[in-house]
């Protein structure tokens, strides 16, 4: 059995291994075939070779691409960082100089006993402290400048006050008898204010200032705005209001006779009938400029010198002397012309009240203390004269008997006063020599101000301007001045507002700027000529000191 299976594997193999298609007997072809494999073979190595190149190529520009906007993306990021860096940096520069600016203006502005030396590069020609080295006359030649060259200049103030206030009282008296108490405007009592009033004027010939207040008639009234107490406001309109012209029937209070159409067999009990006949819009159209509801000063202005006029023909036959206007746009600017040829000039200024408070809306001032004009005719100047009046009253019940407080004034005010002869008028007033006056006032001792430190506290308020004007900056003394004591009755706005720098002008106009210090500095010059020249004759004083004073 196992020799019958071996023998059938036998075969088996045999066959197979005899089989024509395992083993081919055409073995000749083999290399031909073999050689056309490796040609194609070559060939396609070849092709893949250059598409490697390509791909290569491709992925070589790809990346020069990339690399190109990287590049641009990483200046442009840059660019952006240094733009804000530099933003960041101007807004910290603007904060800091703010913050420096307010520091300075809370804790700098106390009077310094050395002037600072200014802006060089505005001011070539000023080097230094120029106050500093000038010489004063002694004190007994400045006493006796005083006693005779301004205090025996001014002895008939009191004549001429009453004078003046005897006319005005029958002036406005004609005027009250020709007005119609239902259509016409009221007049209050007139109120003395400014230099005469306060006992320091000077100048010649003596100028009474008076303020008239009035009041429309009814059903009209008054209602002012005050610029300051706004929360945006302009530089320039923060000495300024408004007053807006109201009728009563307008609140919702009012009588509605005025609103509605009464018949013939009506009568409105609180009026009667000849107010219900009154044509509205009367006293806007003569006191207002066009459709706008508040009170125009041009038209005011216009007025008020018609009804001067038609006064002073009422009363003209009584008096001995001619009344005409001064200055034609200065309505209440009258001039009295003696038939000597004298003359005597005095203003008399259409005023209203600022609610219940001392403080008076003014068309403008004969010396506007801001030196801007309004922006319009509807914009009205805050006069704090009667305030300023008070303050000087009250303020010299508490200085020793005689204070020099006046009369360093008096001798500022001559001394600009014959400046501006010389050299023409500047941007440097009366007002401006009082609002410094006012400040020393607040920050010096009531002991500071006796008689014999004359020539020490007119030395400081010499001071006191040269480093105001160098600065550009004099502060208002009421607006804003947190200082002021409460006991004057200031009005809330007025307390609160921003200060108001009357020395605007200069950091707007430099031509006048420059004007202004050059005057002021040839005052300075002349002042000792000039009071040595006015005291020729110097009493004998063994007690004091012949020595120049040296600022």
């Amino acid at each position: 059995m196992a020799l019958g299976l071996f023998r059938v594997c036998l075969v088996v193999v045999t066959a197979i291994i005899n089989h024509p298609l395992l083993f081919p007997r055409e073995n000749a072809t083999v290399p031909e075939n073999e050689e056309e494999i490796i040609r194609k073979m070559q060939a396609h190595q070849e092709k893949l070779q250059l598409e490697q190149l390509r791909l290569e190529e491709e992925v070589a520009r790809l990346a020069a691409e990339k690399e190109a906007l990287e590049h641009v993306a990483e200046e442009g990021q840059q660019q952006n960082e240094n733009r804000t860096a530099w933003d960041l940096w101007s807004t910290l520069c603007m904060i800091l100089f703010l913050v420096i600016e307010v520091w300075r203006q809370d804790h700098q502005d106390g009077p310094s006993p050395e002037c600072l030396g200014g802006d060089e590069d505005e001011l070539p020609g000023l080097e230094g402290a120029p106050l500093r080295g000038l010489t004063l006359p002694n004190k007994a030649t400045l006493h006796h400048f005083y006693e005779h060259c301004i205090r025996g200049a001014t002895a008939d103030a009191a004549r001429t006050r009453e004078f003046v206030e005897g006319f005005v009282d029958d002036l406005l008296e004609a005027l009250r008898s020709l007005c119609n108490r239902d259509t016409d405007m009221e007049l209050e009592d007139f109120i003395g204010v400014d230099s005469m009033y306060e006992n320091w004027q000077v100048d010649r010939p003596l100028l009474c200032e008076l303020f008239v207040p009035f009041m429309p008639p009814e059903p009209y009234h008054f209602r002012p705005e005050l610029c300051c107490s706004r929360r945006s406001v302009p530089l320039g309109r923060q000495g300024y209001g408004q007053i807006r012209v109201v009728r009563a029937d307008e609140g919702a209070l009012g009588c509605v006779c005025g609103k509605t159409t009464l018949g013939d067999d009506m009568l409105c009990l609180l009026h009667g009938r000849s107010s219900v006949g009154r044509p509205g819009g009367e006293l806007e159209s003569l006191l207002c400029a066009g459709d706008s509801p508040y009170l125009d000063t041009v038209r005011v202005m216009k007025w008020f010198q018609m009804a001067l006029t038609r006064a002073w023909h009422r009363i003209a036959h009584k008096y001995e002397f001619d009344l005409a206007f001064g200055q034609l746009d200065r309505p209440g600017s009258l001039k009295i012309k003696f038939r000597s040829g004298k003359f005597m000039p005095f203003h008399l200024i259409p005023v209203i009240q600022c609610d219940d408070s001392d403080l008076y809306f003014v068309s403008h001032l004969p010396r506007e203390p801001s030196g801007e004009a309004p922006a319009s005719s509807s914009d009205w100047l805050l006069s704090f004269a009667v305030y300023e009046r008070h303050f000087l009253r009250v303020t010299s019940k508490a200085l020793p008997e005689g204070a020099c407080h006046l009369s360093c004034l008096q001798i500022a005010s001559f001394l600009l006063s014959k400046q501006s002869r010389l050299t023409g008028p500047s941007g440097l007033g009366n007002y401006h020599l009082k609002t410094a006056l006012l400040h020393l006032l607040l920050r010096r001792r009531p002991a500071d101000w006796k008689a014999g430190q004359l020539d020490a506290r007119l030395r400081e308020l010499l001071r006191f301007l040269e480093k105001s004007l160098l600065e550009k900056k004099l502060h208002h003394f009421f607006i804003g001045n947190h200082k002021v004591p409460d006991g004057m009755g200031l009005p809330e706005a007025v307390r609160r507002a921003e200060p108001l720098n009357l020395f605007r002008p200069f950091v707007l106009q430099r031509s006048l700027y420059r004007k202004t210090v050059d005057a002021f500095y040839e005052m300075l010059k002349n002042a000792p000529v000039l009071i040595s020249e006015y005291s020729l004759h110097v009493p004998s004083d063994p007690g004091l000191p012949h020595k120049a004073a040296v600022l």
